[in-house]
This record gives structure tokens, sequence and C-alpha cells, in this order.
């Protein structure tokens, strides 16, 4: 067994929740390193449905330990409904959650600002959930954020949220909101927060690394995908934190020598949601079909996903930002009923051909795709729960992308169940799962 990290191989979405579901059952602990509940993982077991936004996907696996590293930021509302769904499904949540004493707080009026921000006039909008996770990050950048700590602290919460408040009230003013904002009422709700929250709060990342010292196996869950990485996504369109694998090290307090093992996890296709360049996307009706057959929605937001074939240049580029050792491709269930199947191979800008990707937002929508088109299986895969049953076609399929990305394909997801996941024997990723 190891130490390994899961992460999205494109603009999130991916599968990753079903994926680390899976795995927890092999591991002592899960944790989340970045972003904040404006990712949605959705699991399935059996008939319940569970959309996990700030809690580990690891807390469904009785007796695993689920961590919300520092590199989260938290909404304690948000966090707090979460805990009491979970505890009515028969979880034990308290008995496995830690929450990072140095992971930063959300406040009402972090929405606001991101309202704000995404209506002004002339601002290109990004297309963010308005859940004020850029804004809480922009503090913390800022150093003017207040973290769990400061939270739980029954001396210095009301102090640094009073100031925090007075920034906000200034702004509020500047850019003449007229939303009401009742800054006491929050500091009171958030007291009230504070006394369920703080039994839960302490020093991950001492706590992470004891682990690890101990012997136990640890995996580290990221949230969106690595084209929404703050440094390496296609910025602006991008999320704030870094959804990348050394997102993992700063999130949750351990080090690279640490680490074992990095898996990405990738569509047989691809989305993306909001706004963006997006070089295979499949307009008009071809879109629509792949959409409702893969039920594209946000599992947080609801919003319709953009649906594009699979982007090669893009999957051996997040390869490279990660270090994949492997790669696991969910959704092959959705390109069952194709006649054939389109992939990007490679990239065209101005007529000339790239090899690496483009870092700005105009360059990247000028990508003209360059598409070979492989003959679909025409054969249900669902349900399928060995190799050699996959058709032959499908597996073809899958060779194509191993052999164009550079990454074995080590496990083959066809289906939202825990059971509908063929780890392929033999691959990189069956001995790190030991």
């Amino acid at each position: 067994m190891a130490n390994l990290i899961v992460l999205g191989a494109q603009w999130g979405d991916e599968g990753k929740g079903k994926i680390v579901d899976l795995f927890s059952e092999r591991f002592d602990m899960v944790v989340r390193y970045q972003g904040g509940h404006n990712a949605g993982h959705t699991v399935y077991i059996g008939e319940t449905k569970f959309v996990l936004k700030l809690i580990p996907s690891g807390i469904l696996r009785p007796g695993v330990k689920a961590v919300i590293g520092n590199g989260v930021v938290i909404d304690p509302g948000a966090l707090m409904t979460e805990i009491e769904s979970l505890e009515k499904a028969g979880i034990d949540v308290r008995s496995q959650l830690v929450i990072s004493n140095r992971a930063h707080v959300i406040f009402p009026f972090h929405r606001m600002v991101e309202k704000v921000s995404e209506s002004r006039e002339d601002r290109v909008a990004i297309g963010t959930t308005a859940r004020g996770i850029g804004p809480c990050y922009e503090d913390k950048i800022g150093r003017r954020g207040i973290r769990m700590a400061d939270l739980v602290s029954p001396q210095g919460f009301e102090h640094l949220y009073r100031m925090l408040a007075e920034d906000k009230m200034t702004l509020a003013t500047a850019f003449k909101v007229s939303e009401v904002i009742d800054f006491n009422a929050i500091l009171a709700q958030y007291r009230q927060f504070t006394e369920k929250l703080r039994p839960l709060v302490r020093d991950t990342s001492s706590y992470v690394n004891a682990a690890i010292k101990a012997g136990q196996n640890v995996l580290f869950e990221g949230a969106q995908g690595t084209m929404l990485d703050i440094d390496h996504g296609t910025y602006p369109f991008v999320t704030s934190s870094n959804a990348s694998a050394g997102g993992a090290c700063t999130g949750a307090g351990v080090a690279p020598t640490r680490i074992n093992g990095i898996i990405g996890v990738s569509k047989a296709y691809i989305t993306r949601v909001g706004a963006g360049p997006f070089p295979s996307e499949i307009p008009g009706e071809a879109g629509d079909r792949i959409r409702k057959a893969g039920n594209e929605f946000g599992s947080v937001t609801g919003r319709p996903r953009r649906c594009g074939w699979f982007d090669v240049p893009l999957l051996r580029y997040t390869a490279d930002i990660n270090g994949f050792d492997s790669m696991i491709i969910t959704k092959l269930d959705v390109l069952d009923d194709l006649e054939e199947i389109p992939v990007c191979v490679g990239y065209e800008v101005d007529g000339k051909a790239v090899t690496d990707m483009p870092a700005t937002n105009e360059e990247v929508a000028r990508i003209v795709p360059i598409y070979e088109v492989l003959p679909g299986w025409k054969t249900p895969t669902k349900g399928i729960t060995s190799l050699d049953q996959i058709p032959t076609k499908a597996m073809d399929y899958l060779r194509f992308l191993e052999s164009k990305t550079g990454v074995e394909v080590g496990c083959v997801s066809n289906g939202p169940e825990r059971n509908e996941t063929i780890i392929v024997p033999g691959s990189k990723l069956a001995t790190l799962l030991g």
C-alpha cells in the first residue's frame, strides 16, 4: 500500500468522488486538500445518493478518518448542513471527521463580494458558483483572513471578525450594494457554529504526518480538475486554489517525499462548467446527446455541463504537471451507443501546429482541434465487471488513449455504483493499491 493523490485530469467533474469512495476501503485516512463547497463529489451506494461538498468521500467508509486540510476554505453553515445530512443517513461523522485549524473561513459577505465582482460593468464573467470561494482566498492571500483556529478562539474571534467586517462594509458602500448585511447577526450565527465545530478542529498537518509515520496509508483527494488550477489552468477561467498535485502538499501540510503515487481521473470524453475556452467542445445536438447520456449537470449547482471529445494534448499537459502514474477512465458506458468517436489528438493555432498548452485565454480560444475518428462499439459496457468482457472496440479505444497520452489506463469505470469499476490487473495502479 502507499500514500496516493487522486485528482481530476480535466476541468473537474470526472467522477473523483466515486473513485475516492471506492479506494477508501484500502486506506486509513482520506484528506481533502483544496477548494470549498463549490466542488461536489457524488457517490452512489445502492439507491442512496450522497453529494459531498467539503467532507472527503472517505467519510462513507466506517472507521476511515476524513480530514479537511488547511488548503480548503470552509463555509461553516454549509459544513454543518453536510454533517447533519450525513448523520441522518447513519454516518458517524464526529468520530471520523477532523478539520484543520489553519483552514480559512468563508462568511456571507464573501458571497456579496463575489456577486459584485462578477456583475461589474466591462468585467468578463468567470461563471463562478457565487459561494464566496474566491473572495475568501483573496482575504487569505491578503493576510486579512480568519482561520478555523481564530473562529474557535474564545478571545480573538470577535476582534478579527469586526476588522474584516469593517473592510466589507467599506467595499459595500463603495460599490453601492443594496443588499442589507447584518454583521451582528452573522457574528451571532458563527458563534453557534463554533460551539458545534470546536471539538473537530486541530492541527491536521501534525495529525496526518503522525499517521504516515505510524505506517498508515493516506489518500489525498483533490477537488475540481487540473485545468481549473489557479496557476496551470485556463486563467482567468479557473478556480482560486491549486487543484493540481502540488496543492496536496501545501494544502495538507505534507512533504512531497511522503507521496508514493499520483492518479489522474478522466472521463472517456470531457466536460467543463462555466465560461472559458474549450477546444474540443461538441456543438449542437451531438453535445446534447452526450450531456443527456452522461447526466452532465453540476452536482452542486445543477448547471448543464459543456461536453466535448477526449482531448489528448490536454491530458498530456496535465499528466506532465501532475506526474500521473496511472489514469482512471470514467463513464466509458456513456459512449456505448455511438457509431464513431472523434478524439482530439493535436492542436493548431493560426494555422500552425502547437505542442505546448497556450498560456493565454485568447490563444486557447483560437485552438483548432485535430481529430482522429475511432469506431464505436455499439454494445453496452455498463455492468461489466471484468476487463476481458469489455468489447474489443472499446478496448481499442482505451488502448488508443493510453498510447496517445503516454499514461497507462489502470482502471475503468462503467457506471456510478461501486461495483461498476474494473482495476486493470498488473497495472501500476493495482500495485499501488496493493
